[in-house]
């Protein structure tokens, strides 16, 4: 392996991708950072060392030129229907241009017949990506990111509601990881290939953690009472609806509905916590209440006011009002790919063999 590689790092502006390129510009690495446009976050990446590359992800051509002199690579796909597109693209790429060691970032919930294509495509491009012997892959398979409870904290700031459908607000369902935290394991791969090479890590936070403490850490971090409201997934997807557009699609809401599902069934908390942050990362994962606190500290739309406690229930009163997305008729529009009989993750045989409780919370060989 190289002493001193030149490390890609894909979707370079994303929720791993910018902390996992930040972190190993710290350690000296050089760092290509691959990102779609340039804006604060591609800022921020070339002030702090990295050489940044524009381009399109799904464009073989521009993967070729991103690849020419890189020896390691992150390789984090879109959350998007094309996301298989984009990682046979990479993996083709990485072949010609022989890339010596590749941390990829899986799925904890990846399993061949599961109901979500997002999930089908991560599990295909798990096997696309272990196919060429030359190059040595390591695997990141968090579950439910910390940063997904985050994205209604702006209807907690103003209305003090923690909306989502996750079920019973006293069982704890998840550990959930934060963004640096899932950096942290990634870059110990990328920086020790020949420790890592062939291992599968699981990044989880500190504790099992429910709803309610989901909902009370971040009123906490607000300075403000949060009670969580179990919802229906219906109404899930209509304020996901509801949303800018940038914010999210309807097709990955529609994926994100088939989670809310794995997680109501326990999915997430099957193994967890691990110490694959504290083992590979040098460090204690992070509380929930610390990623809550750092997230609340650089929104200041967050403080509270007439105006934004008004323009909050105008949000909620347009999700009420807005029809839900038909799922059926979304994944034959998008042309989703249906498969006969769909299995969530515990329901299938090889997914239990793979993610069976042992004493080994560290690493597994397949995710």
């Amino acid at each position: 392996m190289s002493t001193q590689p030149r490390i890609l790092v894909t979707s370079a502006a994303g929720k791993t991708g910018l902390p996992v390129a930040l972190q190993l510009l710290t350690k000296g690495v050089r760092v290509r950072a691959f990102v779609r446009s340039r804006d604060h976050r591609a800022d921020r990446l070339k002030a702090a060392g990295a050489e940044v590359f524009v381009g399109n992800q799904y464009d073989m051509s521009d993967l070729r030129k991103a690849m020419q002199g890189v020896q390691r690579a992150y390789q984090c796909a879109p959350t998007a229907p094309n996301g298989l597109h984009f990682n046979a693209a990479f993996t083709a790429a990485a072949f010609e241009a022989k890339i010596e060691h590749v941390v990829t970032l899986g799925q904890w919930l990846s399993s061949v017949d599961h109901p979500s294509l997002f999930t089908r495509e991560v599990y295909i491009s798990d096997i696309l990506i272990g196919m060429r012997p030359e190059m040595s892959v390591t695997t990141i398979n968090p579950g439910w990111f910390a940063d997904n409870y985050l994205m209604g904290v702006g209807l907690a700031a103003h209305l003090g509601i923690l909306a989502m459908p996750l079920g019973d607000g006293d069982t704890r369902k998840n550990a959930p990881p934060s963004n640096e935290d899932i950096a942290r394991v990634a870059v110990a791969a990328l920086l020790d290939p020949d420790t890592h090479s062939g291992q599968t890590y699981r990044p989880t936070g500190p504790e099992l953690i429910s709803p309610n403490q989901i909902a009370h850490d971040i009123g906490e971090a607000l300075g403000r009472r949060v009670r969580y409201m179990d919802i229906s997934e219906k109404m899930m997807l209509k304020a996901l609806k509801a949303m800018p557009p940038s914010n999210y699609s309807e097709a990955a809401a529609s994926q994100l509905a088939l989670y809310s599902e794995e997680y109501r069934r326990g999915t997430f908390a099957v193994n967890a916590p691990t110490d694959a942050v504290a083992r590979l990362g040098g460090q204690e994962p992070e509380s929930f209440l610390t990623i809550a606190k750092r997230t609340v500290a650089a929104r200041p739309d967050l403080i509270r006011s007439t105006s934004r406690t008004i323009a909050a229930m105008g949000g909620f009163v347009r999700m009420l009002l807005t029809q839900p997305p038909d799922l059926d008729q979304l994944a034959n529009d998008r042309d989703f790919v249906p498969i006969a009989i769909p299995k969530f993750s515990q329901d299938d045989a090889a997914w239990r063999r793979t993610h069976a409780v042992s004493n080994d919370l560290n690493s597994r060989e397949v995710a």
